[in-house]
């Protein structure tokens, strides 16, 4: 996806990304402003890194330059935003997934958009149907669970791909988890009737209530991993226990760049 067709929104250049220096009402906004143009080119595709997904393409350079590729990068997790502001480049809020996904849905039942998701358990698709339709009265939704060994680059993501541009919606969501969302999102976003595919994991999961989220305060503290950690142990230990503590050796990486540039400079 071209660069000069990402929106005129402030950036900062963070673990090479160009991250998004905007607060959540702002996010919200340029992100409706899209989806009211579904016909306005090639869909546009937003990722929400976290420092699990850094830490992941730090070691996939390709999928790296990739993902970087995506029109609207906003920062998930609070690690971010800390780092952001001890390496000079300061981002106001973090702006979540997990957020960005009621936000959008209240919009777009206000708005009349046509949503289609791709995610789910295959069989669950009327379920989740009613479920957004308690918690999003009105919202025009189409649900399409891919299969357990879904290819987001294979014969399924491409007969998905024809099904977006059969309805031609405003918004898609793609809850499939890092990396197949952001793969089948950014291969197919060139040959999708505009609007918006947001990248978002879980956060469908959040939003129907099919699993609980930590408390604000303990959000505002950056201890959400915590919370997600605790909630599922069996699953998650290593991811936060073995994995994303790299995160670390990142930053420091970063900020060995920044000071060595500084010193380069007259």
């Amino acid at each position: 996806m071209p660069r000069d067709s990402r929106p005129e929104i402030p950036t900062r250049p963070i673990f090479g990304l160009e991250i998004m220096a905007v607060r959540f009402d702002e996010a919200v906004q340029a992100i409706a402003q899209a989806c009211r143009r579904p016909d306005a080119g090639a869909a546009r595709v937003v990722v929400t890194p976290n420092t699990d997904h850094i830490v992941k393409l730090e070691r996939r350079p390709g999928f790296k330059r990739d993902y970087a590729r995506a029109d609207f990068i906003f920062a998930d997790g609070m690690p971010l935003v800390w780092a952001s502001r001890l390496l000079g480049q300061p981002l106001p809020e973090r702006v979540t997934g997990a957020d960005l996904f009621p936000a959008l849905c209240r919009q777009a039942a206000a708005e009349r958009w046509r949503v289609l998701l791709i995610g789910g358990q295959p069989g669950a698709e009327d379920a989740l149907a009613g479920g957004f339709q308690r918690h999003f009265p009105g919202l025009d939704i189409r649900i399409v669970s891919p299969s357990m060994g879904f290819d987001p680059l294979g014969e399924e993501g491409r007969e998905i791909a024809r099904q977006v541009r059969e309805r031609a919606p405003h918004l898609v969501f793609v809850c499939l988890g890092l990396p197949k969302q952001e793969q089948w999102a950014l291969h197919h976003a060139p040959n999708l009737p505009g609007g918006v595919l947001l990248c978002v994991g879980a956060a469908m999961e959040f939003a129907l209530g099919l699993k609980s989220r930590a408390p604000l305060w303990m959000r505002r503290l950056g201890l959400e991993w915590l919370w997600r950690l605790l909630s599922d142990p069996a699953h998650l230990w290593r991811r936060y226990l073995v994995d994303d503590p790299y995160f670390l050796v990142i930053c420091w990486r970063q900020w060995r760049r920044l000071r060595a540039g500084r010193r380069r400079d007259p």
